[in-house]
């Protein structure tokens, strides 16, 4: 199949079991092309891991899935080396972030030493255990998920660890037709169990080569950049986005372009990624991000999309 091809047959199957959440999805594929982590912050029961086993079935990925506790211990998400009475060796017990698509359910349930566990995975793509450094399998695509109602008995990600996800997206509630037709699907089945590989880590790959290939005319290059620099002078913010946050709109806009079926960016990508790559990349003050804690961050980014100026051209390749 061609590139294009692969992206359709995985919306097509993970339209087969999800409900509502095609922009989700989209925007999770291509947080998965442009080789970053999401963060999904919603409230319980609205399919943030059928979402993720939906992902994993799809394209043919191992899953693993760690339920993060307040006891949950650093070892227990990488792994550990025990002591083997028969052999009198130390073999290393390997912990589920030894996986290619791993559900962090409740991340920030657990201390912030744990959750700091998965720092090193997601940024670099290996894990260091009693001094040994350890590979980990690509892809490897992380999907935290934490409750924004619940705040009782929880640790707030620090900000080293938000900045490793590329984006953090809710997935909110059906309409009534939505509704209806989550009855109707699963009412008589699983729709999981009939989804069928589209893929595999190889054509993963190759989507993720084609989505560094997507055209950024250089204007939009430039909005991209005045947009970020808009954050570090704005006097709500009290910390703007950093060049890391720079390059991870950069790539996600490429990977976006992809999914939609161009080879080239337009303004409507960055204008519709700025807020769910850059709000959580920013700082409020304290007496006004309590109130409306991750919806300020997002407010305050729409409110700069209004402000910088959009240049018009013609944005296809070669231009």
């Amino acid at each position: 199949m061609e590139i294009q091809d692969y992206v359709t047959a995985i919306r097509r199957q993970i339209r087969s079991v999800l409900v509502g959440q095609e922009q989700t999805a989209a925007l999770l594929l291509t947080s998965l092309l442009a080789e970053g982590h999401v963060l999904l912050e919603d409230v319980p029961g609205t399919g943030k891991t059928l979402l993720a086993r939906t992902m994993a079935a799809v394209l043919d990925l191992s899953f693993a899935r760690i339920q993060f506790t307040p006891d949950l211990l650093p070892s227990d998400v990488t792994g550990l080396h025990y002591y083997d009475q028969k052999t009198g060796e130390f073999p290393l017990r390997k912990g589920p972030v030894f996986t290619q698509i791993l559900l962090a359910d409740e991340i920030n349930r657990t201390t912030p030493r744990t959750q700091s566990s998965l720092l090193e995975a997601m940024e670099e793509r290996q894990v260091t255990i009693d001094g040994e450094t350890h590979k980990l399998a690509e892809p490897f695509f992380v999907i935290a998920t934490q409750n924004p109602i619940e705040t009782a008995g929880t640790y707030p990600l620090p900000e080293a660890q938000l900045d490793r996800f590329l984006m953090q997206l809710s997935m909110g509630y059906p309409d009534k037709a939505g509704e209806q037709l989550l009855l109707d699907r699963f009412g008589s089945g699983d729709p999981l169990a009939e989804v069928r590989p589209v893929c595999g880590a190889g054509e993963v790959q190759a989507l993720r080569e084609a989505a560094w290939q997507v055209y950024v005319h250089p204007a939009l290059q430039s909005y991209l950049i005045d947009l970020v620099q808009a954050t570090r002078r704005d006097t709500q913010l009290t910390c703007g986005v950093s060049p890391r946050g720079t390059l991870a709109l950069f790539r996600a806009v490429r990977a976006y372009a992809l999914v939609q079926g161009r080879d080239y960016v337009v303004p409507e990508d960055i204008k519709l990624l700025a807020e769910p790559v850059l709000a959580h990349r920013v700082s409020m003050p304290r007496m006004m991000g309590t109130v409306s804690g991750t919806e300020g961050k997002r407010a305050a980014i729409r409110r700069l999309l209004q402000t910088v100026a959009l240049p018009t051209e013609d944005w296809s390749r070669g231009v």
